[in-house]
């Protein structure tokens, strides 16, 4: 007969760190499969300098703008795929990966 393991016997469990949200809510990276051209466009582009660069084109006073990255995101979108204004918000309501390179 077998002993009991023990506390020490025990499998120990990575502690994963993960920008999820909740259980239910994940984040939008974890879907994403990592050799998507879009998922790295996301992730090389210089996001910090396109804010530094159209932050003088914002005001704190009035209704609140919308995000530069979502500003210049879409514009991206729309320039490298060819896309009116109506089939890139189609898409961003579809696509994941859409969704991601908007960081919305």
């Amino acid at each position: 007969m077998h002993p009991l393991p023990g506390r020490n016997d025990l499998m120990e469990f990575k502690k994963q760190t993960s920008r999820r949200q909740s259980f239910l809510m994940p984040s939008l990276e974890e879907p994403c499969d990592p050799r998507q051209p879009l998922k790295n466009l996301a992730d090389q582009l210089p996001w910090v300098t396109f804010e530094e660069a159209f932050a003088e084109y914002y005001s704190d006073e009035g209704r609140p703008a919308k995000s530069t990255r979502l500003m210049v995101s879409f514009l991206l979108i729309k320039q490298l795929e060819n896309l009116s204004d109506e089939v890139a918000v189609a898409r961003w309501i579809q696509n994941p990966y859409y969704q991601y390179f908007f960081s919305i």
